[in-house]
């Protein structure tokens, strides 16, 4: 009787694929999004301030395109075909800016915005949930902070991860089902309890989700969406 020899090395890699892959198809279709990314609390009477917002495609890719801004109140807030919004008259106001797809739906965003005697940019802080998506332990809390044009994130004291998996990444992207076109932030190194990532010329509002990954075999093993 022949015996098949089976090397540990390939014994751990076959553990460790199955382990994380739970189905053989992967859809990495996402719902298109249009979001801002400025932010602003309130305005001075008599002055300008330029808006932005991203929009995402069914991948979450980033594509211009030509958006339509609207103010519900133009006579106390303008807002031109470019998203610069005038001060006119203490009040607030809300715009919305909108994008109509090839498929002809219309998605936008819509954000309040004040008039008054002085402009406040506020500091926004998100939050989001990490989650396990494979046999891995993986869990716990995190919030974005734009901090000095840096995004800032900060994982919670709750946060747990299994130690026993090699070449494991994190990554920021708008697709939590791919690391294409995700920014990668590098190994994951800590695996219990707080600690935070500063990326560099990054928004608060540019990435929807941390992504993490074994990055030897591009296997995903969780995500952590941002909710707030």
């Amino acid at each position: 009787m022949k015996y098949l020899k089976v090397s540990f090395p390939f014994f751990l890699l076959v553990v460790l694929v199955t382990s994380c892959v739970q189905d053989d198809f992967i859809d990495d279709r996402v719902d298109p999004v249009l979001r801002f990314i400025s932010s602003i609390d309130t305005i001075e009477i008599s002055t300008e301030f330029q808006l932005e917002a991203m929009y995402l495609n069914n991948v979450g890719q980033e594509e211009t395109q030509a958006f339509m801004w609207n103010s519900d109140r133009p006579e106390m807030l303008t807002v031109n075909s470019t998203g610069l919004v005038q001060a006119i008259s203490a009040g607030t106001a809300t715009i919305t800016v909108s994008f109509e797809t090839e498929e002809g739906i219309t998605i936008s965003d819509q954000m309040d915005i004040t008039v008054g005697d002085n402009t406040v940019i506020t500091i926004e802080e998100k939050s989001g949930t990490i989650r396990t998506t494979s046999s891995y332990t993986l869990e716990g809390n995190f919030t974005f902070q734009e901090v000095n044009g840096n995004l800032l994130i900060e994982v919670a004291e709750d946060y747990r991860a299994s130690a026993n998996l090699p070449g494991l990444y994190i990554y920021l992207t708008n697709n939590p089902t791919t690391t294409a076109d995700a920014l990668e932030i590098g190994p994951v190194e800590v695996f219990n309890g707080a600690h935070s990532y500063e990326i560099p010329n990054t928004g608060v509002s540019d990435y929807q989700y941390l992504l993490y990954f074994c990055k030897p075999f591009n296997i995903k093993v969780g995500d952590g969406e941002i909710t707030d």
